[in-house]
């Protein structure tokens, strides 16, 4: 979130150390993400790219999907190329994330995002969603033409992409037999 410093217990950095970092055997000065207190929020968010850029891209992105299909902060209408930049969140995002704050209003309005694009470039991505407030995103990303309304459809066009659901995220998808045939317990079909 642009200007929350990375000790906000509402920051993005406090959420990864208190979620990931502090739980797996990693050198912290290996994780990177970008700074919401920069004093220059834009310049920060090339400055991320860039050293995106720089380390060869990302190895395994790994992603949420948003009730509104958004990955990220790319809310809907995010263009389906687009880089690391300054992203104005939707009413409906930031009402998901009022639960981390003590009121609505607290909910910081832009957040710095990997952009589509920057995420299109991932080697490999992870994408979990979970519960049945996730079905119509999940089905619009799966199933959906792939479109800048559902900015998870963009996913369609990556080589190399595994979907997490649980039972209330897959509900409405129309397809199910099939994916539950190719795929049978969430495994490859072996031929």
């Amino acid at each position: 979130y642009v200007r929350l410093k990375p000790d906000h217990p509402c920051s993005y950095w406090y959420y990864m150390r208190e979620h990931l970092f502090d739980h797996v055997d990693i050198d912290s000065a290996r994780t990177h993400l970008p700074r919401g207190d920069a004093p220059d929020p834009e310049a920060e968010a090339a400055r991320y790219e860039q050293a995106i850029r720089d380390s060869g891209d990302v190895g395994l992105q790994l992603l949420g999907l948003g009730a509104n299909g958004h990955i990220g902060f790319n809310e809907p209408t995010s263009s389906l190329t687009s880089l690391t930049r300054i992203k104005t969140l939707t009413r409906s995002t930031r009402e998901a994330n009022a639960r981390f704050f003590d009121r609505f209003d607290d909910v910081p309005r832009l957040a710095i995002t990997m952009g589509i694009g920057t995420i299109l470039r991932a080697q490999e991505i992870v994408l979990l969603a979970l519960g049945a407030g996730k079905a119509d995103a999940t089905a619009a990303m799966i199933e959906g033409p792939v479109s800048a309304a559902c900015p998870a459809s963009a996913l369609q066009m990556h080589p190399k992409v595994t979907v997490v659901l649980d039972e209330g995220a897959a509900s409405k998808l129309t397809l199910r037999s099939y994916y539950e045939e190719v795929h049978p317990a969430g495994r490859e079909a072996v031929i």
